[in-house]
């Protein structure tokens, strides 16, 4: 519109910023490499870091990059969601138009939330759930590697600091999760903007631990730097005494530089200014009054007001508006925007000044004839943007008859977006106008009616809005976006005004949100709130909120207290929502109610329920269900003994959670997948699966199983270090207000294990009597058999210790009492029991081969190698001690071969070992020649002059055990061990086995070692 204008104040030379630079570069030729880089430019304002982005952009396109800019919107105070996201890749689809289409097809529908122009709003209109804002995010990722895999792309984002809540959550799950495509993420923000309560402090905390995130932050220019700014804004050698006065009163500020320069250059008195607003404002006065007016509209309109808003707002002639533009433009003052035909301040501290420096009248009034303007054409600015400047526009303008409406229409488009802080700021605000708005306004609003399944009002759309359904509303957005705390306030507050004014639908809606919110937050397992709703729904007709609360308490059961009681809440959950039509809900009870079937013993009928739901929930496209299914259908196939079966669903569960981009679904389909891989003996990708588990940080429950799995590989492989720290990570993520008996169990057996084989029998032994005597419920037998083997292992092996003995026959009859509570009905499960029944025979010192052999012959069918090769090394262990002739010789030789290799490959140094002392001791030389024994240090017991054999017997020595447990483990007799014992206190030169013992430990003899136990439990 207005042609070439002239910039003076803008230094054409651009000084100093050369390591800042070269960081940058750096980056961009990493990210050619196909490495993707994320920046964080800081700076406090005025100091440069618009011209860095600047020049590194003419860089990048110079090495053949695409470069996108967005900014972070500000209009008034409020920011617009997704808004530099939305400019940056509307730019991108103009570079690379054919590449993002290919990029985005299929997922057009959700992606339209940041760029309309790919989808139509009926398209917009569809799938709304709990995970839709994580779905967004995930598939914008896979949006930017896609595009990125051929074409280096530079995604600047500015001004942070005025970032909306979903643009900041956006950007941190991009620097978290990018992992391909020649992509660099830059973001600038304004360090001195960012107090102790700015919502952007949070995130750069969160982003200074994400070890891929680069921090560059921009210092202000030296006394050399300003005087090069100087001469190349005016073109000529600056006068030394000016250059050292500007570089005081600037402080090497580089905007102020500017200002200054130029002020001084014409002959301004601002040098004798003091105020920082007077030096901001000075030039703007020195404008012509309609250029000042003009430039008081631009304030006011937001960071970027486009030309026919601006017409429509300035009641100039066009004439008379172009002049007063060039005016501020020639005065570096305005620029014209680079997105749009519109017109934004050069500096947005020159915005802010103007701003400030309005009269309240005045704000307002310029706020009204921005909202009048944009109600008469709604054309006047991008349709993404329509309904929130004109929400902001009548909330300054202080009308609330016209902002109600205006920010009610802004929150569903907020929430359409996925945009759900956002929308509970809307929201919030809605309820801070409702009660000046007259009765007769109110009455003409409508119910938004989105609150998930919460009632309509009595079900005629005719019924006015009401302030109880805006803090429905509210308390879902406060939930979808992460304010739980606001959210559950809310809904306290919603209780008691339905305390006040009853309406039991409504009120067992809000008790499930308080549920969900209170297990959220730590506060509890929120069974009680389920109970109060429950109490509320019963004797009422059939209804969605009905079939809710029903089906939120059979899901609960399942996952806490599995029995009758939750199979019938599921079967009532599904009737009603089959009776008011309600697919999702009757799709989410029959999964639980399959689960519970196959908990209750009828497997077959369960998992084909399950099956069915999967299959039918794929059909109707219900997402959160098909998500579900392939997490809670592997996973009940895993607890029967079916891991082939179950990995081969979880599979595909990873690829339709990504493509739905089902953030915590996917979580949960890796942990599973850790558990199955373990199972199969595929520890490896066990522990990659299980390692990722832990990069969503959606839910901590995924992350606590992804802990667990990683701690029961570390124990396994002899790890007793890392198991305990993985331990006390799963323990840390898990919390303990919610104790589920699918988490606790299996910490509690990893605790048991670790705490058995650093010679803590008592602490093992308070971790098994602490889970039976809360007790193993229905359903719960997957980890109940482990966790009872585990502890009669660790008793098996502490056997012979006089410090231990005592209790162990207490411990055992527990352990048997509450094996005839759990299932057998499956193969895997009927091995579990044989195998326990054999483990308990030897933990009260009975060999038991025909029973050891029983358990082999139940564990080789399962394909579970680690499982069988421990129970071959424990037939082979009660075949030698049984007094064993050649032939049972033979056969545990074998048997130890096949242990040894399955150790060897698995990596399960513990059993490896275990195997080998074993072989050593029964004289099995040739047992594991198979495999070369890896070297070892020489044994310091060689200087004390004891034999091979005393130093077998010493090592027991030192363990606490008697002459006949150092028999039974070596297989001697108990005389033998007597004159082996007398041998060594006389070597040793000690009066009793004590002073032996303290000797060896003193010494370092024979440093505790997670190898010598035998694989206890595992």
């Amino acid at each position: 519109m207005l042609g070439s204008v002239e910039t003076k104040s803008v230094s054409p030379v651009f000084v100093g910023r050369t390591t800042e630079l070269d960081t940058l570069t750096n980056a961009l030729a990493r990210a050619a490499a196909g490495e993707p880089q994320a920046v964080l430019v800081g700076g406090e304002a005025g100091v440069g870091k618009t011209r860095l982005v600047e020049e590194f952009a003419a860089v990048a396109r110079r090495r053949g990059a695409i470069v996108t800019l967005g900014g972070c919107v500000e209009i008034g105070a409020d920011g617009l969601p997704f808004a530099p996201f939305s400019t940056a890749l509307r730019q991108l689809r103009r570079e690379l138009p054919e590449q993002l289409a290919a990029a985005a097809s299929g997922q057009e529908e959700e992606l339209a939330r940041l760029l309309p122009e790919i989808g139509t709003s009926a398209t917009r209109e569809a799938r709304r759930d709990e995970q839709g804002m994580a779905r967004l995010f995930e598939l914008t990722a896979r949006l930017l590697e896609r595009v990125t895999t051929e074409h280096t792309v530079v995604l600047a984002l500015e001004d942070l600091h005025w970032s909306d809540a979903s643009t900041r959550h956006l950007l941190a799950y991009l620097f978290r999760t990018l992992r391909t495509g020649r992509l660099v993420v830059l973001a600038t923000y304004r360090s001195d903007d960012i107090h102790r309560r700015h919502p952007l402090r949070p995130l750069l905390a969160e982003l200074d631990r994400v070890r891929t995130v680069q921090r560059v932050e921009l210092g202000r220019f030296n006394r050399d730097e300003v005087h090069r700014q100087i001469a190349g804004i005016l073109a000529r050698e600056p006068d030394p005494d000016r250059v050292d006065d500007i570089f005081d009163r600037s402080d090497g500020n580089a905007f102020f530089v500017e200002e200054l320069a130029v002020a001084a250059d014409e002959g301004c008195c601002t040098g004798l200014t003091d105020s920082l607003r007077d030096l901001l404002l000075v030039r703007v006065e020195g404008l012509p009054e309609t250029a000042q007016r003009v430039a008081r509209i631009v304030a006011e309109g937001g960071s970027t007001v486009e030309d026919r808003l601006l017409a429509a707002v300035a009641r100039l002639t066009e004439d008379d508006l172009i002049e007063a533009l060039r005016a501020g433009v020639n005065a570096n003052i305005l620029a014209p925007a680079p997105d749009r035909d519109g017109y934004r301040f050069r500096h947005s501290l020159v915005r802010e000044a103007v701003s400030d420096d309005l009269l309240p009248g005045e704000r307002s009034r310029l706020n009204r004839r921005y909202a009048e303007a944009l109600e008469a054409d709604p054309t006047l600015v991008p349709a993404d943007e329509r309904v929130t400047r004109l929400a902001s526009y009548w909330y300054h303008a202080h009308d609330a008859v016209k902002a109600l409406p205006a920010v009610l229409d802004a929150s569903v488009e907020a929430r359409r977006r996925h945009a759900y802080a956002e929308q509970l700021r809307l929201l919030e605000r809605a309820m801070e106008l409702w009660d000046t708005v007259p009765d007769a306004v109110r009455a003409t609003l409508r119910p938004v009616d989105y609150a998930e399944i919460y009632p309509p009002c009595g079900g005629d759309p005719e019924t006015p809005l009401r302030y109880l359904d805006l803090m429905a509303e509210a308390a879902v957005a406060g939930r979808l976006c992460g304010e739980r705390e606001r959210s559950l306030k809310i809904t306290k507050r919603a209780l008691r005004l339905l305390d006040e004014d009853p309406e039991p639908l409504r009120a067992a809606w809000f008790w499930v949100q308080r549920s969900l919110l209170t297990q959220a937050l730590a506060r509890g397992d929120g069974w009680a709130e389920l109970g109060t709703a429950q109490d509320l729904v019963r004797g009422l007709p059939p209804s969605e909120v009905h079939a809710d609360v029903l089906a939120s308490a059979a899901g609960w059961s399942m996952l806490h207290e599995p029995g009758p009681e939750a199979m019938a809440a599921a079967e009532r959950a599904v009737e009603y929502a089959r009776m008011v039509g309600a697919p999702d809900i009757e799709l989410n009870a029959r999964l639980t109610l399959g689960g519970l079937m196959v908990d209750a013993g009828d497997i077959e009928t369960g998992l084909a329920e399950m099956y069915e739901v999967r299959d039918r929930a794929i059909e109707l496209g219900v997402d959160m269900v098909v998500a579900r299914a392939h997490v809670n259908l592997p996973s009940v196939l895993e607890g029967v003994g079916r891991s082939e079966e179950a990995a081969t669903l979880l599979a595909e569960g990873v690829h339709i959670a990504r493509r739905l981009g089902l953030l915590d679904s996917e979580g949960w389909v890796w942990g599973n997948l850790a558990e199955s891989f373990h199972s199969l003996g595929r520890w490896d990708e066990a522990a990659q699966a299980a390692a990722n588990a832990q990069r969503f940080e959606q839910n901590a429950k995924p992350r606590a199983g992804g802990s667990t799995r990683l701690a029961h590989l570390a124990y396994d492989r002899g790890d007793l270090a890392e198991a305990a720290r993985r331990l006390a990570d799963a323990r840390a993520f898990f919390g303990t207000h919610d104790p589920m008996p699918q988490y606790a169990l299996p910490m509690k057996r990893v605790a048991l294990g670790i705490a058995a084989d650093e010679g803590r029998l008592p602490d093992a032994r308070a971790e098994l009597l602490a889970a039976l005597d809360t007790g193993l419920p229905p359903g719960t037998q997957r980890y109940g058999w482990p966790l009872l083997l585990a502890a009669t292992t660790a008793e098996a092996d502490a056997r012979g210790a006089q410090a231990t003995d005592a209790g162990r026959p207490e411990i055992l009859e527990r352990v048997r009492k509450a094996a005839k509570t759990l299932a057998t009905g499956v193969p895997v499960w009927r091995a579990y029991d044989l195998w326990l029944r054999a483990e308990l025979l030897r933990a009260e010192g009975r060999t038991a081969p025909d029973e050891w052999s029983a358990a082999v012959e139940a564990v080789e069918p399962l394909g579970r190698p680690y499982d069988l090769a421990r129970v071959r090394f424990r037939l082979a262990e009660a075949l030698l001690s049984s007094g064993a002739g050649d032939d049972e010789r033979a056969r545990a030789t074998e048997l130890l071969r096949l242990a040894d290799a399955v150790a060897g490959h698995l990596g399960a140094a513990p059993l490896a070992r275990a195997a080998a002392l074993l072989a050593q001791r029964a004289r099995l030389v040739p047992a594991l020649a198979a495999r070369e024994a890896a070297p070892t240090p020489a044994d310091p017991v060689e200087a004390l002059g004891l034999t091979s054999r005393e130093r077998d017997v010493l090592r027991l020595v030192a363990a606490g055990h008697t002459n006949r447990r150092i028999a039974e483990e070596l297989f001697i007799s108990p005389k033998t061990a007597s004159v082996h014992v007398s041998n060594i206190l006389a070597k040793l030169g000690v009066s009793g086995r004590g002073e032996a013992a303290a000797l060896a430990h003193r010494l370092g003899l024979f440093p505790a070692e997670a190898g010598e136990r035998l694989a206890a439990g595992y």
